[in-house]
């Protein structure tokens, strides 16, 4: 399929061939699902930790004598049942991320892009190379062109200049090729890729 593409000023820059294959897929929601899923999970920290009857600070001795005070029999205070005792069966630091074939995560990224595409949310830009690498210059400009939430995507290495000049820049994210991935294409309304990052993609994922 055709897509015309733009410079960064908004002006028109010919177009380029989309692969069908890979921009033109019908989404599916289930494939989507399972990869955002798959990263949001090896993301996860898992760092979660409670003290358990064994490790809270309180001393063993037994509390009061087992017979005679009417009460219930008990041993020590880090029981879990008091104030300040121990945690029965709480969270310990574990892995939360699970395997998924990579036949099914590069389906997922090229489902990503197609959503994108068919939802209109896909722009193909010349080329990031700035005249003068200014972040209030690139801020005008992103601003100019619409993007409030966009992903720029960029071939094997992205341009140092823009990079500086777009990092402070609020809701505008840039990668290179091998760092698009299904949920911050999803998560961003407008992706934006260049046309050296086209070609990376389709390389990528043929």
């Amino acid at each position: 399929m055709k897509a015309d593409a733009i410079k960064l000023d908004g002006k028109k820059a010919g177009s380029v061939d989309l692969d069908d294959a890979i921009f033109g897929l019908e989404p599916r929601a289930d494939i989507l699902q399972r990869v955002v899923r798959w990263q949001r999970n090896n993301a996860q920290a898992g760092t979660h930790k409670v003290k358990t009857r064994s490790e809270v600070s309180y001393s063993t001795k037994k509390i009061y004598r087992q017979k005679g005070t009417g009460g219930a029999r008990h041993g020590a205070r880090s029981a879990p049942i008091f104030r300040g005792g121990g945690v029965y069966k709480g969270p310990t630091p574990r892995s939360h991320g699970h395997d998924l074939p990579k036949k099914v995560r590069k389906l997922g990224l090229m489902h990503a892009l197609s959503a994108k595409q068919a939802a209109g949310e896909l722009v193909i830009l010349d080329g990031i190379d700035l005249k003068d690498a200014k972040t209030g210059a690139l801020a005008k400009q992103i601003k100019e062109l619409g993007w409030k939430r966009a992903l720029i995507i960029d071939g094997a290495e992205v341009n140092g200049d823009f990079v500086k000049a777009a990092r402070n820049i609020d809701g505008l994210d840039v990668l290179p090729t091998q760092g698009a991935n299904v949920y911050d294409i999803l998560k961003r309304d407008t992706l934006v890729i260049t046309k050296a990052g086209v070609e990376a993609l389709e390389a990528r994922l043929k």
